[in-house]
């Protein structure tokens, strides 16, 4: 399941349809009073929030959108019809920016919400609207006025009720595969998970979407490697698991769990704030226990809320599950 978190589209609403000068023909009557329609409006472009989307993937491969011209408008009063609007659908979470200004539109969150982004063109006046008492046989029509384009860079704030953070090759691919039906990439070297993953997890009746975030490295907030990203998709979830490899020395662990705190803390004092589990991975492998055990002493996280786990055995993801429903429940009984 790869996820695509940026795209560039570009968006055109379309054209007015021009307005008629028309007189009527009748018999006896060479040139009666005008009649001329008006044109319709071209279609506008809008984006609507689908809940059926979660990345912006589709956009990699079509990034032209247009609406339709309204027609023109006819003899006989008959005005032209209005082009019908473009609606193009987009995943929850999508920040939508205009490309060229820089200008923040909108902040998509709600299924079914909408945006305008490019209004239709409006249709031209027929001649018979410009009858007046001193002009009784008008010969002049309108042009529909020319629709609009603009780029829009589209950004999408994952919208997970967890996230798994931690440095690079940390278990969180291998944990998500195991807890989720989501199949992220796993392999047995750092950087593996470039984008990310998200995976539905059921458990006591119960289901969570839980985020495999890319891993984090020193110099996060600033930029560095995949950090940016990473941090604004963690500013979206409700809590995280920080995840340590206890296969390390106990220095190692808690380097790595200052490394990401730190991090975190410099990005943003709410985001070091949300509620976090903390997890010891590998625990299967010889030695974890006493590395994660004398590393948590230099830790001095929570107690009540530390699971030492083995994705490759199940050792511990039962308890670790109740952790995260018990989790959830607390954040929505404060909001």
């Amino acid at each position: 399941m790869h996820f695509i978190d940026e795209a560039t589209i570009t968006v055109r609403s379309g054209d007015g349809g021009r307005g008629c000068a028309s007189f009527r023909r009748e018999k006896f009557v060479p040139r009666g009073g005008p009649d001329g329609g008006d044109g319709g409006n071209g279609g506008s472009v809008l984006l609507e929030v689908s809940p059926s989307l979660s990345t912006l993937l589709d956009f990699r491969y079509r990034n032209l959108f247009k609406a339709a011209r309204g027609q023109h408008g006819m003899g006989k009063n008959m005005h032209g019809k209005g082009a019908p609007d473009r609606r193009i659908a987009v995943p929850p979470g999508t920040i939508v920016t205009d490309a060229d200004t820089g200008e923040i539109l909108a902040d998509l969150t709600r299924p079914g919400q909408t945006l305008l982004v490019a209004k239709g063109g409006r249709g031209g006046r027929g001649n018979s609207a410009f009858t007046s008492s001193v002009n009784q046989a008008p010969d002049q029509a309108e042009p529909g006025r020319p629709g609009r384009e603009r780029r829009l860079r589209l950004e999408l704030k994952l919208i997970a009720e967890i996230g798994l953070i931690g440095l690079p090759n940390a278990g969180k691919s291998t944990l998500l595969s195991r807890i989720s039906r989501a199949h992220p990439k796993i392999a047995d070297y750092p950087f593996t998970t470039l984008s990310p993953v998200l995976g539905v997890v059921s458990h006591r009746d119960e289901e969570i979407v839980v985020a495999d975030l890319p891993g984090l490295i020193e110099g996060a907030h600033r930029g560095v490697g995949l950090g940016h990203r990473f941090l604004r998709h963690a500013e979206r979830t409700e809590g995280l698991i920080h995840l340590l490899d206890a296969s390390q020395d106990p220095d190692g662990i808690v380097a790595s769990y200052r490394t990401i705190r730190d991090e975190m803390e410099k990005f943003g004092p709410e985001l070091a704030a949300r509620p976090t589990l903390l997890a010891f991975t590998k625990m299967d492998l010889t030695g974890s226990r006493e590395n994660a055990e004398r590393a948590l002493a230099e830790i001095g996280h929570p107690a009540g809320e530390i699971y030492f786990i083995s994705a490759a055995t199940g050792e511990g993801i039962a308890p670790l599950l109740d952790g995260i429903l018990a989790l959830r429940k607390r954040q929505t009984h404060v909001a």
